[in-house]
């Protein structure tokens, strides 16, 4: 019988995923998830890139505006700790929306996410030149789309593999860290106290450190520490996601915020003045204390860190173009697509393929560097999400990790972010209504009329 003008003609029932196709395998023990989870907050490319971002308006109070933003953060990983271990899925976010909040809340935060999946890598992978200037005259678009190659390749290896090539990277990462902390400290300019009775930065000058110079640097000082829901997406594939996804959260917090906070203390300290934190970047610091030699050094070492986070990022987020094909969000082929296992690796090839080869695209040809200042704005509004969604976790019972104080820590979410998301530029608002409207738009005249069939969200209680 043929549809009625008025009826939408149904697409073929969602065919049962085998285990070769539809599952990923849990191979990963608490430590890989933990060195994959660190690798993709990168602590280094935190303090060479965001860091000195901060500076140019928190002065020497910076260290005071990062750790209000990992106290957030921490608030935000007991969020991604308890929902992660109640819905051990490779969807990460959307999916422990989905189960806990409903599917419109979930598709809105697929949205959002994938949104990031693409912009966040290359801006990252342009920095890899500017580091390597010292050493080499490279093209900045050249190297962006470079690196998001090696990146692509190396994320489609094995999981385990990526693990220890990560963690290779990730400790010279930690040693160059050490080095900036070691000669900051060494040639300390002015008290420990200063850190504690700080100045702000005023175009370049000197100004008195108030809490609207700290709300001003919050969403920035947040992201110090953003990756650590890596440990969410890896979920599916630890061995035990009901006890490692919290460790893997809360251990990649705290030595990613050690690696961050120490350094940056250290430049604070041993600064020739307080204005020069506004002005000039880690390695000249580093130049001017221990000579080109040591400053090329860890300038290389950065460029790596840069590498290692996009590798990781790229990894963890064709495995969300993958889950979104298992669980049946878009028409058919792209589902069959998005699902295609590497034959040796047993790793999301196609997906993974779909969201870095733009990436690599747009490193090359777009000033994707323009939209940086959004990227907080939608990583906020997804924080947000998680803590509506940890805040209605408890209305059944979970045989995951629980949060302590419960529900103290969404709340704290709920209101720190609702309010920096206040004083967010109204542009940038604008642009993540935009991503919304459209997520629902795909929700309600393609995904809500196929219910039964579409948009079908594994929780993988079966673990």
């Amino acid at each position: 019988m043929s549809a009625t003008p008025t009826e939408m003609p149904a697409d073929p029932p969602a065919e049962p995923l085998s285990t070769a196709s539809g599952r990923l395998k849990p191979v990963l023990g608490v430590s890989a998830a933990l060195l994959l989870t660190i690798s993709c907050i990168t602590p280094a490319s935190s303090l060479f890139i965001i860091v000195p971002q901060l500076l140019v308006t928190q002065g020497s109070g910076v260290v005071i505006a990062l750790l209000v933003g990992i106290l957030v953060s921490i608030a935000v990983g007991a969020c991604y700790a308890e929902l992660g271990t109640r819905t051990p899925s490779s969807g990460g976010e959307y999916a422990m929306i989905t189960h806990t909040i409903g599917r419109t809340f979930g598709w809105l935060t697929f949205a959002l996410t994938a949104a990031l999946l693409v912009v966040i890598p290359p801006i990252i992978a342009l920095g890899t030149a500017d580091y390597l200037s010292s050493i080499a005259n490279l093209d900045r678009a050249t190297t962006g789309a470079v690196v998001m190659l090696v990146a692509t390749a190396t994320a489609i290896l094995d999981v385990r593999a990526n693990a220890f090539v990560t963690s290779c990277f990730l400790a010279l990462e930690v040693l160059a860290a050490a080095v900036v902390a070691y000669l900051g400290f060494t040639h300390a300019q002015r008290p420990v106290s200063t850190l504690v009775r700080p100045e702000a930065l005023t175009d370049g000058a000197l100004s008195p450190f108030t809490l609207g110079v700290v709300v001003s640097g919050f969403l920035v000082a947040m992201l110090i520490v953003n990756g650590f829901g890596t440990a969410s997406y890896l979920a599916e594939e630890m061995i035990n996601p009901r006890r490692d996804v919290a460790r893997a959260v809360f251990g990649s917090i705290l030595i990613g915020a050690a690696v961050i906070v120490v350094p940056t203390a250290a430049i604070v300290l041993g600064a020739g003045s307080l204005e020069d934190l506004g002005v000039r970047k880690f390695p000249e610091f580093v130049e001017e204390w221990a000579g080109p030699g040591v400053a090329a050094a860890v300038s290389a070492a950065i460029a790596l860190a840069i590498l290692n986070a996009v590798i990781v990022m790229v990894l963890q987020n064709g495995r969300v173009m993958f889950a979104s094909g298992r669980d049946q969000a878009w028409p058919a082929p792209i589902n069959a697509a998005l699902t295609r296992l590497h034959p040796r690796f047993n790793t999301p090839v196609v997906a993974t393929l779909v969201v870095a080869l733009p990436g690599a695209v747009f490193a090359y040809f777009l000033n994707i560097e323009a939209l940086v200042s959004i990227t907080s704005v939608i990583i906020a509004m997804v924080y947000l999400l998680l803590a509506v969604g940890a805040l209605a976790v408890r209305r059944r019972p979970h045989a995951g990790w629980k949060m302590p104080l419960w529900p103290l820590a969404p709340a704290v979410v709920i209101i720190a972010i609702g309010y920096a998301l206040s004083q967010s530029a109204p542009v940038d608002l604008v642009i993540t209504g935009g991503i919304v409207v459209a997520a629902l738009g795909y929700e309600v005249l393609y995904l809500r009329r196929r219910r039964d069939t579409r948009f079908l969200v594994d929780a993988r209680e079966d673990r």
